[in-house]
């Protein structure tokens, strides 16, 4: 459905406008991932760093502002044949927001962590879940601008991958004996990782999905998992 949707808009400024501006927001987030990973585990955190993920998930939530404020003031003109597909941009730019929001979140674990994290324990905890996270993000900016249905299910099963890798970091950790300090920061990582690749699915899952199931793809797979 998406896809006919974009076909039947391709070569309209208004469409062209919007997509940039939301491959915008995703670029923006990746670099706030990067940047606060590289502090994280190579423990390259700048003096600017916070500076700079403040300043950059502001301009995301501007640009999510701007988006919505667009696709209404669209709507009130057209207000009959875009709505499908202007109820999937209203859902993935709320979605990328999100991505901001909990890199935010990870930008607050270098606050609490007290020394360097220990790259031996991470590394045996996370097994390049962060690298599989970046991987997520250029296949979401693929998928979504192109209308990719392939991409958009290898987004789906890094995901899928993603959430079973964390729910077993979690289960080590509780089980561990890690200090304190370095137990709750990897939990916490676990789990902001875990929502950001949520969200970069639920943007992937948009391109395969009727919008009734979008936000539901997590859920859904959920189920799938206790099912086994």
């Amino acid at each position: 459905m998406f896809k006919n949707l974009l076909a039947f808009w391709k070569g309209k400024d208004f469409l062209a406008e919007v997509l940039e501006a939301f491959k915008e927001m995703l670029n923006d987030t990746k670099s706030m991932f990067e940047s606060v990973c590289d502090a994280l585990i190579e423990g390259r955190k700048g003096p600017d760093l916070e500076a700079k993920v403040y300043k950059v998930d502001k301009k995301v939530n501007l640009r999510e502002k701007e988006i919505r404020k667009r696709i209404v003031e669209h709507l009130s003109i057209q207000p009959s044949v875009e709505i499908p597909v202007s109820l999937v941009l209203m859902s993935v730019v709320k979605d990328a927001e999100r991505v901001g929001d909990y890199c935010k979140n990870l930008f607050e674990v270098t606050e609490l962590l007290e020394g360097s994290l220990e790259r031996t324990h991470f590394a045996e905890f996370f097994n390049g879940i962060d690298k599989k996270i970046l991987q997520q993000f250029d296949k979401t900016v693929k998928a979504f601008m192109e209308s990719d249905e392939k991409v958009a299910k290898e987004i789906l099963s890094i995901e899928r991958g993603i959430v079973i890798d964390c729910d077993d970091i979690l289960k080590k950790l509780a089980k561990g004996n890690l200090p304190t300090n370095e137990a709750v920061c990897l939990a916490l990582l676990a789990r902001y990782f875990k929502r950001v690749s949520a969200h970069l699915a639920n943007i992937g899952s948009s391109v395969i999905l009727p919008v009734s199931d979008l936000d539901f793809f997590d859920e859904k797979l959920r189920r799938e998992k206790g099912s086994k």
